[in-house]
């Protein structure tokens, strides 16, 4: 039987950008939005769109918010980022208008191949479709699209897709009700 060996590692494969690009975001990030000091958010936008993140307008970004690669990320209009969201974007992470990921939530699109003895990166979009919410502390796994006006609910983990006007819980996430919105 075959085992994992870590020494047959290699993601020489994946080129999110070059070495001085990611050394300078990683310092910027830490410094405006990686932390707990009151950055307008009008900064932090801007400094995301410097480094090529498509942002709409209306858009809150709380404290402590961790973004891999803002050139991988869309963000629509009127969209919520809550304290210490994650988003470990190595490929694109869509957010649509009026999505809502809360505090502690976390985006991944990684992975590794547990069936491959080098244990490989895999990596798989995230798209939060119109009026998505991803309660807190909860986890959207590689290549999931979470369909309009979905929840995926406080700890709860999102390895398939979710359908629209649905609300999920659990791990793995389960419907367990649909989703009524009252005017």
């Amino acid at each position: 039987m075959l085992k994992t060996d870590l020494s047959k590692y290699d993601n020489s494969w994946y080129k999110p950008g070059s070495k001085a690009k990611i050394i300078l975001w990683f310092l910027v990030n830490t410094c405006v939005i990686n932390n707990y000091l009151p950055i307008p958010v009008s900064l932090k936008i801007w400094v995301l769109r410097l480094f090529g993140a498509q942002i709409g307008k209306g858009v809150m970004i709380k404290p402590k918010v961790n973004i891999k690669y803002p050139w991988f990320l869309r963000i629509g209009d009127f969209v919520w980022i809550g304290e210490e969201v994650w988003i470990d974007n190595y490929t694109w992470v869509s957010l649509e208008n009026h999505t809502c990921i809360s505090q502690g939530a976390m985006l991944l699109t990684g992975n590794h191949n547990y069936k491959s003895s080098g244990f490989g990166l895999m990596i798989g979009e995230i798209k939060l479709s119109e009026g998505a919410w991803i309660g807190a502390k909860a986890v959207v796994c590689p290549g999931v699209t979470v369909h309009s006006h979905a929840v995926l609910a406080v700890g709860s983990i999102a390895t398939k897709d979710l359908d629209s006007y649905s609300i999920y819980q659990g791990n793995p996430a389960v419907k367990v009700r649909d989703r009524s919105i009252l005017s």
